[in-house]
């Protein structure tokens, strides 16, 4: 009887804390959806395009949020394009290669990694910049500086993601291919990393959400309130992330305020484009796993 009501304890604790987190996410989302939604139209996004602002738009790269929003897409991109070649050469190593100490000192250095804030992730982009200056002038705290930053931040995301998806293989399907007179090489590139690609790309979508949210890298790495759409990898550029922290803290009026919440509603759809791409992905690697066996 005791371990009956410790077992109805237990479940009923954790629908509470499933439901309270669900119902703080649904609170937040529609707070923002109230505030932001009647804020959003094509001149929040590209600016007034009235006659009278002709001459302005001419001698402007553009007006609106356009350019935020180009610069939040291309950071998260390149970032998570930087990071996932190593974060999953790395997981690969320690699931298949790394043995005993080396392997604990990997593990060791990787959740160390981890837990470094973002500022301090920000102030070593920003102090790369400055280095990289000192030998190279033309070089300034820029989008490619940030995307690094961003790169280093969530490389353990996709290196202890691509690490157990690895490692949580079953053995039948592990040796069944070096019973067969497969290379050690081979084995995982035929058919463990095959199998581990859905467990691989849920890392992948974490970091790209790391990456969206994140001000505090790209506050010290290049990101300023009104750059225009980026040039190139070494110009300065705009994001959402650092225009919402920017109006919340620097607003003059009720309207610039309400442009911050349509930022966010912004973000909030490009974040959610961004997830539905990785998981539309994420379930074409596994049917088309499936159609093999």
């Amino acid at each position: 009887m005791k371990e009956r009501l410790i077992e109805i304890f237990i479940k009923s604790f954790a629908w509470l804390s499933g439901l309270l987190l669900l119902s703080a996410a649904f609170v937040i989302i529609g707070f923002l959806l109230v505030k932001g939604v009647p804020t959003l139209s094509l001149s929040l996004i590209f600016g007034d395009t009235s006659p009278a602002d002709a001459l302005l738009l001419r001698r402007q790269v553009l007006i609106g949020l356009f350019p935020a929003i180009a610069g939040t897409c291309l950071l998260v991109l390149l970032a998570v394009g930087l990071a996932t070649p190593v974060g999953l050469a790395a997981g690969i190593y320690l699931a298949e290669y790394s043995r005993g100490n080396l392997k604990s000192f990997f593990s060791l250095f990787y959740d160390i990694l981890s837990g470094i804030p973002s500022i301090v992730i920000g102030l070593f982009g920003f102090s790369l910049a400055i280095s990289l200056h000192h030998y190279v002038k033309e070089i300034y705290p820029c989008l490619l500086i940030s995307a690094l930053a961003l790169a280093f931040l969530v490389l353990p995301y996709l290196i202890r993601t691509t690490q157990f998806a690895m490692e949580s293989i079953p053995s039948e399907t592990r040796l069944t291919a070096p019973a067969l007179g497969a290379t050690k090489l081979q084995n995982i590139a035929y058919v463990l990393f095959p199998k581990s690609l859905p467990g691989i790309a849920s890392g992948v979508i974490l970091a790209i959400g790391r990456c969206a949210e994140d001000t505090a890298v790209i506050m010290l790495t290049g990101v300023v309130a009104s750059a225009g759409i980026p040039g190139s990898l070494l110009s300065a550029y705009e994001a959402l992330p650092f225009y919402i922290y920017y109006i919340s803290s620097q607003y003059r009026d009720a309207y610039e305020l309400q442009t911050g919440y349509g930022a966010a509603v912004i973000l909030l759809i490009i974040c959610a484009c961004l997830f539905l791409a990785a998981f539309y992905l994420k379930n074409q690697l596994m049917n088309r796993m499936l159609y093999r066996q």
